[in-house]
């Protein structure tokens, strides 16, 4: 269905393989990372074994591989637009979320650098925070409606986002229409933040 774009399939946590990967793909002139993980555990109860997880996936994964697709643009001398997919959860506090809030606040400021940093290369950077979004890993971790309807609860439009909202969000902070946008986050939570 869209032609020019070639997916890869690989363990972004795996740094050999990814550079690999990665390093042989492009030419670039866009990326998005959305690879991710959400280990859902009480601060308490938190697993080193999960954080490693959380931080490798949702953090590293990303810096690294931004890295090796920024290098290839600023060396054909193109400009680029990058968007990491992060989540309302950056920027606000969920119980047994610890270490998914942590490193999705994580990734809002590396793509913040990013955007100072790489600006002068004329490579955008930006990212798309939604709320619960229906994917697999959506369906997962909300499927209980006690907890679901907590949430929904708090999202004046009354639901959660269907996987091509959040989809139109990144194809626009791709295009040359937001050619004059980067360092930001756009919130694609159904107000959730200012409930």
């Amino acid at each position: 269905q869209c032609p020019g774009i070639e997916p890869l399939c690989l363990d972004v946590a795996d740094w050999e393989e990814a550079e690999a990967a990665v390093g042989a793909a492009g030419p670039f002139e866009l990326l998005v990372n959305n690879a991710a993980v959400a280990e859902l555990q009480p601060f308490l109860a938190v697993t080193r074994q999960a954080l490693r997880r959380s931080l490798d996936v949702n953090f590293e994964a990303v810096l690294h591989v931004s890295q090796i697709v920024a290098r290839q643009m600023i060396a054909q001398g193109v400009p680029g637009a990058i968007v990491n997919v992060s989540s309302q959860a950056s920027q606000r506090a969920l119980r047994d979320h610890a270490v998914y809030c942590s490193t999705k606040s994580a990734l809002d400021m590396l793509s913040k650098v990013m955007a100072m940093e790489l600006g002068p290369h004329k490579i955008r950077v930006n990212t798309v925070n939604p709320t619960v979004v229906m994917t697999d890993m959506g369906r997962i971790n909300w499927s209980d409606p006690q907890k679901s309807a907590a949430m929904i609860n708090r999202i004046p439009l009354g639901k959660f986002a269907e996987v091509d909202d959040v989809v139109n969000s990144i194809l626009f902070l791709l295009s040359d229409k937001s050619a004059m946008t980067t360092g930001s986050s756009l919130m694609v939570d159904g107000g959730f933040l200012v409930s």
